[in-house]
């Protein structure tokens, strides 16, 4: 496979294949072996299709209407209907990769086989996301439970040529003339087709992947950017030694205190402070410097489990009722989505309080009472020019919000379908809401890493010698166009590229060639 195509099978997919079509808009290509699976499934769905005893999902009714009898002349009607009353979501339109996800992730089990669609429709999906076309799918609508309904039915109506959907040049149109204008043919919906297209943990866990990869690039850089404070502070590294790690072995902690060493390495600021400050000598760096390790590490951790729950509900086939390699076609309730929505909810904890420590350490970086030797603020001239003062108040407002978005929608659950449904896991919203945290967090870490930066070229302006590391990260920010305060210059432009640096993974990037690769 190259790195433009993705071939779905029946057997899942990876976490990289969903960022590659999600993002990166690769090519999907359905396995012979998958083509195979689906027909033979499709045979046993028509053979209970065409027996007068009612099968949920292939001859019934749906959620509370189950107990209805569907008559073979109504069941194409039935299929469009239920993708129809679905089609209920409102608010604002969501992200275009999320939905490319969404029906990535859709056409990964319709493959599996264990859904009783037909050759046909899948590859239509494939084809949507071929074309670049993206339905228009709404904020509101799933209450992550019987699939991310409302959404995925959505998709499924684009599917069949109906309902808005953008083009690949970003224009909304009709779905149906869109898809004319790319040769696709609208599916007619048969048997269990309807119900198949919209059972699924799909949204939820595309933006659970999607997050993970962020969440990796920001710890990352989080690494980073303590370690450049800790430096400018004239901390000391005594603190991130291996073995001090090696008797609390919790993996992430070890690994970002490896990163933060590693990025202070010949560095002449650290273990400083007495010298260069005349203060009392320091026994211990602030909580925020000195734990960077612990609470960096405790989050890498908790991205390691999730990617556990992401991987195996990626090899997952979520549908009800599901086709089972015996012949049986059986109900069950594998599209509850508590298992992603729990680790969506903590993944917004962790991030929320990786957003806190990077703000106290700004905070820190700040105040002359406690910076050992930095102007106020950072400033030019303080008192004539106000330095990070306000830089930091947005990194505030940001971390506070980050606190509200770690409330876990999960906890919460309200009945549907006249209380037939009457637990659900909340997984979308969880998911909607982690979104908004991660984008905040890399903010967050932004501001952090151009106060340090600052900090640190002041100390070097003292005659001091930062790491090589934090030379590197220096130089590459300013070589990206943040310039660092100044009289009359304006300071959201240059936060506005450090957080571009820190989001794209420059930062990372920038110091790599000195320290070699970072967990």
């Amino acid at each position: 496979m190259d790195m433009h195509t993705v071939v779905v099978g029946t057997s899942g997919t990876t976490a990289e294949d969903v960022v590659a079509v999600a993002r990166h808009g690769a090519r999907v290509e359905l396995s012979a072996a998958a083509v195979d699976a689906l027909a033979a499934a499709r045979l046993i769905v028509d053979a209970l299709a065409a027996k007068p005893e009612p099968v949920y999902g292939v001859s019934t009714g749906f959620g509370a209407l189950a107990s209805r009898h569907i008559s073979h002349e109504l069941r194409a009607q039935l299929q469009r209907n239920i993708v129809r009353s679905h089609a209920a979501g409102m608010g604002p339109r969501v992200e275009r990769e999320v939905v490319r996800a969404l029906m990535f992730l859709r056409l990964k089990t319709v493959a599996s086989g264990h859904t009783g669609v037909r050759p046909e429709v899948a590859q239509t999906m494939a084809n949507l996301l071929n074309a670049g076309i993206t339905p228009v799918v709404h904020e509101y609508g799933s209450l992550g439970c019987s699939g991310d309904l409302a959404p995925l039915s959505h998709c499924a109506l684009t599917l069949m040529g109906e309902g808005d959907a953008e083009g690949p040049d970003g224009t909304v149109r009709p779905a149906g003339e869109l898809l004319a204008a790319h040769g696709i043919t609208p599916v007619e919906l048969a048997e269990k087709e309807g119900l198949a297209l919209l059972n699924g943990t799909d949204g939820m866990l595309g933006m659970l992947v999607m997050a993970l990869a962020d969440l990796k690039n920001l710890y990352t850089s989080a690494d980073i950017t303590a370690a450049l404070s800790l430096e400018a502070l004239l901390g000391t590294d005594k603190v991130l030694a291996p073995e001090l790690h090696a008797i609390r072995p919790h993996p992430g902690q070890g690994a970002s205190a490896d990163n933060m060493l590693r990025v202070l390495a010949g560095s002449g600021l650290t273990g400083r402070h007495a010298d260069v400050t005349g203060d009392a000598p320091r026994v211990q760096d602030a909580y925020s410097v000195r734990c960077a390790p612990q609470v960096n590490g405790a989050g890498r951790d908790t991205l390691d489990y999730a990617a556990v729950v992401a991987g195996r509900e990626l090899a997952s086939s979520v549908d009800n009722p599901v086709v089972l390699p015996d012949g049986r076609v059986e109900s069950n309730g594998n599209f509850h989505g508590a298992p992603v929505a729990y680790v969506l909810d903590f993944l917004a904890i962790v991030a929320a309080d990786l957003g806190s420590i990077c703000e106290r350490r700004t905070d820190r970086l700040l105040d002359k009472n406690r910076s050992h030797g930095l102007p106020p603020f950072l400033a030019d001239d303080a008192g004539v020019d106000s330095g990070l003062m306000i830089a930091q108040y947005t990194q505030a407002a940001l971390v506070s919000e980050m606190k509200r978005l770690a409330v876990p929608a999960s906890a919460d659950s309200i009945p549907s379908s006249a209380m037939q449904e009457d637990h659900v896991s909340m997984g979308w919203s969880a998911a909607r809401k982690l979104r908004t945290a991660v984008d905040n967090l890399a903010r967050i870490v932004a501001v952090e890493l151009y106060a340090a930066t600052r900090a640190v070229e002041l100390r070097a302006a003292d005659g001091l010698v930062p790491a090589p590391a934090s030379q590197a990260a220096v130089a590459a920010l300013r070589a990206a166009g943040a310039e660092g305060p100044g009289p009359d210059r304006f300071l959201a432009p240059d936060l506005a590229v450090a957080d571009t640096f820190v989001r794209e993974g420059r930062l990372v990037a920038a110091v790599e060639p000195v320290t070699g690769p970072l967990a």
